[in-house]
């Protein structure tokens, strides 16, 4: 057991196509400690864990928040139709399902806000779905797909950012995930950094350098995680990041994403994070989402992905056979 009770899950980088696990290990040093600005506290690990969902179901369509109760029975629902250790849907489905429950932590209940329980994460539009993609976004995505269909495994990049290891649920912005909803932030003088669990991501978010400009927002350097940009709203610290590549691919998003952060210590446990997506040429709106974070006394696991994982070469090395084998 790690400390705080946590079970060590074994941090799966699922491939659908070879289901190799990624395993990761208990790190036992604690990190150093480093100065704390004179700013409200968001040093600390939280946890993002919930059930709730990105984008609301039909069945609470106009109802942002639910009772316990209700929230109560359909988590119960929820978990049993997801559950991967159900053996009642022949070998494919079995093969398709891939790993136990057991590795999962996706939470136990949907998120709690407001006096009542969320029923999706997506706060703005009011509907708690996704805006519609642009036209341009749409033939893009097409595009993607037929090329993805067309050539599934030429190389490395044609495969997804989570098999390559480069991008998961960490973000940003941050979502959770079946695994690993885990979040260390530091507070020091000038920068806060923002280290998630999943993929060990590290953002190192420079705090009151100004906003950006235009010529900023066309630099030809572009980032898997954007270039991120702090400053203090009152009690509630605002990254905005801009620059990222167009591979990034939140939902469709493009390397026009402009992403707006707010983190808001709103209780001893608890911290409100929001996030804003500004992206033109993608979304026919913007859209923002609100996810509360639980703080935790556990620690963050050390992620390893490539390290054991054979699944990419595999993947790779099978394509080059059927090419021989169509020779």
């Amino acid at each position: 057991m790690a400390s705080g009770g946590r079970v060590p899950p074994v941090l799966i980088l699922l491939v659908v196509a070879a289901g190799w696990p990624c395993l990761a290990q208990n790190r036992t040093d604690a990190p150093p400690r480093v100065a704390q600005a004179t700013r409200p506290g968001l040093d600390g690990v939280w946890n993002f864990s919930t059930l709730t969902p990105l984008e609301r179901p039909a069945e609470f369509a106009g109802r942002p928040l639910i009772s316990n109760a209700e929230a109560a029975a359909w988590v119960t629902q929820n978990l049993e139709r997801n559950n991967r250790d159900r053996r009642d849907g022949g070998p494919q489905v079995d093969v398709g399902r891939a790993v136990n429950d057991y590795w999962f932590e996706r939470g136990s209940g949907l998120a709690f806000r407001d006096g009542g329980r969320m029923t999706s994460l997506v706060v703005d539009p009011p509907d708690g779905r996704l805006p519609a993609l642009t036209s341009e976004a749409r033939a893009r995505l097409a595009a993607r797909a037929a090329d993805n269909r067309e050539h599934p495994a030429d190389g490395p990049e044609n495969r997804s950012l989570q098999e390559r290891c480069l991008s998961f649920n960490a973000g940003p912005p941050m979502l959770p995930g079946p695994y690993n909803n885990y979040v260390q932030i530091f507070q020091m003088p000038g920068y806060v950094i923002i280290f998630n669990e999943m993929i060990h991501d590290a953002r190192v978010v420079p705090v009151g350098t100004g906003a950006f400009t235009n010529e900023d927002t066309r630099s030809p350097i572009r980032r898997w995680l954007g270039e991120p940009r702090g400053r203090w709203d009152g009690a509630t610290l605002v990254v905005e990041s801009t620059n990222f590549t167009a591979e990034s691919n939140l939902r469709g998003a493009d390397e026009n994403l402009r992403l707006t952060e707010r983190f808001t210590r709103v209780g001893d446990r608890t911290l409100l994070y929001q996030f804003t997506v500004d992206d033109p040429t993608a979304f026919t709106r913007p859209w923002s989402a609100a996810l509360p974070m639980t703080r935790t006394d556990d620690r963050l696991f050390e992620y390893a992905c490539h390290e054991g994982n054979y699944a990419l070469m595999d993947i790779l090395k099978g394509a080059r056979y059927q090419e021989q084998r169509r020779d």
